[in-house]
């Protein structure tokens, strides 16, 4: 009998979703979701607000929680353990409006993003951040709350990589910062996704850019997947252009 060949098979994914449903009370936000992150890719969700994007991702961190369905990550069943067991097991989340601790400083912020790993790795870590976000070096001492919006999202994102995350969880890192600073985000997140073979769960509404960025990408319309496929795949369909990406550049 012959025996199966590995390089066949299809790895288990780092992150898989099935038949998710959440609530908020008695309306229901996400409707059957299934979705899958594999070890070193971007995925990306993209939608229209209001559309359960976000919701999507606190149901991965366990808030709300998952009423149906399964979420896995790393091999082991996720959906009813609390949050800070799931932020241990290797998940990092930079969230919707950024959310740093504005009254304490920009390296107090790295500090608390490095509170679950080993403290042997700490400067190794800071000087890995602080080379991918210079600006942030030169306001170590900054309170986090006087930074700008471009440099505060840059501090959300550097906090997260501090905790050494097998998954890094993005919830709309473009909202409400100019063109370039936006570009500049995008770029190093595909910088570290390509020399660190970090893996990345991106939510966005800059559907132009999350596509261009993502090597798989989902369509979500009303708490459900409506579309999947590469994200150079759904650059090219006629509804997903229409719908977000008319005018999106």
């Amino acid at each position: 009998m012959s025996q199966p060949n590995p390089l066949l098979e299809t790895p288990e994914p780092l992150l898989e979703i099935k038949g998710v449903n959440s609530f908020y009370g008695k309306i229901q936000a996400l409707r059957t979701v299934d979705l899958s992150v594999h070890r070193g890719e971007i995925v990306t969700l993209i939608g229209a607000n209001g559309a359960g994007k976000s919701t999507l991702m606190m149901t991965i961190c366990g808030k709300p929680p998952c009423r149906d369905g399964t979420i896995r990550f790393d091999g082991r069943d996720i959906h009813a353990l609390p949050m800070h067991e799931i932020m241990r097991l290797g998940i990092a989340q930079s969230p919707e409006g950024r959310r740093i601790f504005g009254r304490m400083s920009v390296l107090e912020n790295l500090q608390l993003g490095a509170f679950l790993t080993d403290p042997h790795h700490f400067e190794e870590d800071l000087e890995r951040v602080l080379q991918l976000f210079p600006v942030l070096k030169e306001r170590s001492g900054q309170r986090g709350g006087t930074l700008s919006g471009g440099e505060q999202q840059m501090l959300a994102i550097a906090r997260a990589l501090m905790g050494r995350p097998k998954l890094l969880l993005l919830d709309e890192p473009s909202l409400g910062l100019a063109p370039l600073i936006v570009k500049q985000i995008f770029s190093i997140l595909k910088e570290l996704n390509r020399t660190q073979n970090l893996t990345v769960f991106l939510v966005e509404q800059n559907a132009w850019h999350a596509l261009h960025l993502a090597h798989r990408a989902y369509v979500m319309v009303n708490g459900r997947i409506t579309l999947s496929g590469k994200g150079s795949e759904l650059l090219e369909k006629e509804e997903v252009r229409a719908a977000y990406l008319e005018g999106g550049q």
